[in-house]
């Protein structure tokens, strides 16, 4: 397959709206590959590398040879090529790393490039989510989709569900199972205004736990070997032998749990999410790192025991489960109730202790792998500022045409505005469409991708929380911010200060 038919199939599918639509010109493109390329094909169109990460950003791809003329690259030479790139270390490597990339480069037409390039950036974004590509697969290899969903949960690589799928069929599909030692991808939570809705979502009674702003782990302990993996299924093991050794303290045999790993203070209360993060990222001296911050790891689900998946199980099943193999200590704390009073006093003691909220999470359902389904919903306080449109960047994909990412600031009380971060997030097409004639009338500058505006116009966001930030003058920045609505009724004058963020920071 040539990489031409993946960057025509990324175009199309960006400018088509309707998911089916996506689906259909997806579930085409992945018939016609051969099942040795469906994972590069499936992680191409759904912006991704089969590598993860192989160190090309912006700064790498400035100077690039001009395009070919006529397509040439097949799938599988890019495949190859980003994993030489990604395994090139050592004295060197960069100018290696360098001349393959300009080869490749110079190989791939103008369509081809582009499409290289937003892959190689994180910026091949055009709807290709894995919902829909899971539909996607389905449809190529003629298969129900709840069999293509399961067997991507099991196997945590849609790529590699895909290949079997084309090449197997129903029973390559069946053949994928729990594994000891080989990571699923985690159920998520969908999202509800307060604890009363989840309820009235949920039906019932419902457990209610602590929502912590940590990071996501699955462990698995097969015997005397234990294995640690994050939310993305990266293996870090080796940088958390605290969790290790909680899950060799366990009374079993072999298990699969899942929780977060979390940086806490003295007092028992969470450090901020960076000093969690810093110390997962870090790959130092283990020992010293663990010194300085020390994790803790605190698990919510039991997946299997001893034998015994538990995947299928009600929720209520596998939380006595948990609680009969891991100490009190290294739970979440947990309620059961179906009383919204009762819950929101819960949720006011999550919050009185630092963290982020809470999760409400159905008794009888299932855990549904790889889906942010209703059985579990998370509810958050929801901060806001009114904040100043500073720049806006040029769409792509089924943006294109569109004024689509927003650079927000914060009013200086000393003069002029701090930029706090980006967003694209909340725009409906109705608000696209305003916002690029309202931000239009206030260029000041563009140089084809970022224009800047006179800082005039004043937006409503909504955030989950502030974090230290050394990207942004300001040292801070907004986690997870979405537009609410825009402020006419308001000068930049009248929005928000940095300092209100700092105190929010401080808090």
């Amino acid at each position: 397959m040539l990489l031409r038919e993946l960057a025509d199939t990324s175009d199309a599918v960006g400018a088509t709206p309707a998911r089916l639509g996506k689906v259909g010109l997806l579930a085409a493109a992945l018939a016609r590959a051969e099942p040795a390329q469906a994972p590069a094909a499936v992680a191409y169109l759904s912006g991704e590398l089969v590598q993860r990460q192989i160190g090309v950003g912006w700064a790498a791809l400035r100077a690039v040879p001009p395009p070919a003329a006529e397509p040439s690259l097949t799938v599988a030479e890019v495949d190859r090529v980003f994993g030489a790139i990604g395994g090139t270390a050592g004295p060197g490597s960069q100018a290696v790393r360098r001349d393959l990339l300009a080869g490749l480069f110079a190989r791939a037409t103008e369509p081809e490039q582009r499409f290289l390039r937003r892959l190689l950036t994180g910026e091949l974004r055009q709807g290709a989510l894995e919902g829909v590509m899971v539909d996607a697969v389905a449809r190529a290899a003629g298969l129900p989709v709840r069999d293509v969903r399961r067997a991507a949960m099991l196997r945590g690589d849609l790529g590699a569900v895909a290949a079997a799928a084309l090449a197997g069929g129903a029973a390559a599909l069946a053949g994928f199972r729990l594994e000891v030692g080989r990571p699923v991808q985690p159920m998520l939570a969908g999202t509800a205004e307060s604890v009363a809705a989840a309820l009235a979502t949920l039906g019932a009674t419902a457990a209610v736990e602590w929502k912590l702003d940590g990071a996501r782990i699955q462990v698995h302990r097969s015997g005397r070997d234990v294995g640690v993996w994050t939310r993305s299924l990266d293996d870090v093991t080796a940088r958390l032998p605290e969790v290790v050794e909680a899950a060799l303290a366990l009374p079993v045999s072999d298990a699969v749990l899942d929780g977060e790993a979390i940086a806490l203070r003295p007092d028992g209360r969470p450090q901020p999410f960076q000093v969690t993060a810093a110390r997962l990222g870090s790959r130092g001296d283990t020992g010293a790192l663990r010194a300085a911050t020390p994790l803790t790891p605190v698990l919510f689900d039991l997946l299997h025991l001893d034998g015994a998946d538990l995947l299928d199980a009600p929720g209520a099943d596998r939380a006595a489960a948990l609680a009969g193999v891991v100490p009190e200590p290294l739970r979440v704390a947990r309620t059961v109730t179906g009383s919204a009073a009762e819950a929101d006093g819960f949720f006011a003691g999550a919050l009185a202790a630092g963290h982020e909220g809470v999760v409400v999470k159905s008794l009888t359902g299932p855990y549904e792998a790889g889906r942010r389904g209703s059985g579990w919903l998370k509810v958050k306080p929801r901060h806001t500022l009114d904040l100043v449109v500073l720049a806006v960047e040029r769409g792509h994909g089924r943006r294109t045409g569109w004024l689509s990412n927003l650079h927000l600031g914060a009013r200086d009380p000393a003069g002029g505005f701090v930029m706090l971060g980006k967003t694209f997030k909340g725009l409906t097409d109705d608000l696209l469409r305003w916002q690029t004639e309202r931000l239009s009338a206030l260029a000041v500058a563009d140089d084809g991708w970022l224009v800047r505006v006179r800082p005039e116009l004043v937006v409503e966001i909504a955030f989950d929380g502030v974090q230290t930030s050394p990207r942004y003058p300001g040292g801070v920045a907004l986690r997870f911010a979405r537009v609410l609505r825009y402020r006419e009724d308001k000068t930049a004058a009248e929005a928000d200060t940095i300092d209100t963020v700092r105190a929010l920071h401080a808090g």
